[in-house]
């Protein structure tokens, strides 16, 4: 497979927005190879200085919640009024069972085809830390293009949602309007993670059902949260109605505009950044191990002396790191 090379980018039509630019960008981001990687660093070093101008939005929720018909119409609702946006789609599950999103371009169609948006589906392939990894640098390029609404989905509920609330400014989390059932299996770990929660499929004869479930999560947020920036609210609305879509967005605009004022916006980037730069050197000094094969050899040896109870794990891990350095 031939390097896909800087030079065939052209950095011009990638800050003017031009989507085929940015697909080649993002795809040269993603390549495993080294002569790539290389590249890949030169590109982001370019256009560091035309990103971070936008609201990254975290969405998440269980299976079924309607997060494709949320996504389009929100995306349409955004681009109405005068946003571009680029939908990130993080898939940590397995590419057999399917996931949500692989198939968001055929699901997102309106979407799809409208010029000021862009889908990216980003398959994991079971290494959850590197897409992470890939979806931040994604997120400044599309930022570069000059979408200033960045939508970062993750499928089914789990560790992908602690990774990408990591990445955004605001995170939204869908739900089901089934009062009664025990928060929906759903973590408290990860409801807290929420600054909002949007109750959606709340049309209908379920109407009634949906304020239920409105009141028992304001409850269950009130007891859970206690952030001193932003109190996460509930909301609920109607995806396939286009119901309360504008609520949504001028509470995000609401957030933006406080956490601007007070500066907690900004902080909360550059904590990310530092948290970023620490999960970064983690990964690679962890890739540079796994290529020199006599560490990767002795640290195999380690590990079965510890398992047959040879060796306690501190001396191991000590042992291994001695010979390390």
């Amino acid at each position: 497979m031939s390097s896909i090379g800087l030079a065939k980018i052209d950095i011009k039509k990638l800050l003017s927005g031009d989507r085929r630019s940015l697909a080649k960008a993002i795809t040269l981001i993603e390549s495993s190879r080294q002569e790539d990687n290389k590249e890949a660093q030169k590109l982001l070093e370019q256009i560091l200085p035309h990103s971070g101008k936008s609201i990254r939005l975290g969405i998440s929720g269980v299976p079924g919640v309607g997060k494709s018909t949320f996504i389009e119409n929100f995306g349409l609702h955004l681009i109405n009024q005068g946003h571009r946006i680029a939908v990130l789609a993080i898939d940590p599950s397995s590419p057999i069972s399917g996931g949500s999103i692989l198939g968001d371009k055929t699901r997102m169609e309106n979407l799809s085809q409208n010029e000021k948006a862009f889908i990216r589906p980003t398959p994991s392939l079971g290494f959850l830390g590197g897409v992470a990894q890939k979806t931040r640098e994604t997120i400044l390029l599309c930022e570069a293009a000059g979408f200033d609404y960045v939508l970062v989905e993750t499928v089914g509920v789990g560790q992908s949602e602690f990774e990408v609330a990591d990445m955004v400014d605001f995170f939204l989390l869908l739900m089901l309007p089934n009062a009664g059932d025990e928060l929906q299996g759903i973590k408290k770990g990860i409801l807290e993670l929420a600054d909002a929660v949007i109750i959606n499929k709340a049309d209908g004869d379920i109407l009634p059902q949906a304020q239920k479930t409105l009141a028992q999560y304001s409850s269950a947020m009130e007891l859970m949260r206690n952030d001193p920036n932003w109190k996460a609210q509930v909301l609920m609305c109607s995806a396939l109605e286009k119901k309360n879509l504008d609520t949504i967005y001028q509470m995000i605009e609401e957030y933006k505009n406080i956490s601007t004022t007070t500066g907690h916006f900004q902080e909360k980037r550059l904590a990310q950044n530092e948290e970023w730069f620490k999960k970064l050197i983690f990964e690679l000094i962890n890739h540079k191990l796994k290529l020199d094969k006599g560490l990767e050899q002795k640290k195999v040896q380690l590990k079965d002396s510890v398992l047959k109870g040879v060796k306690l794990p501190l001396a191991a891990a000590q042992e291994y790191v001695d010979q390390i350095f």
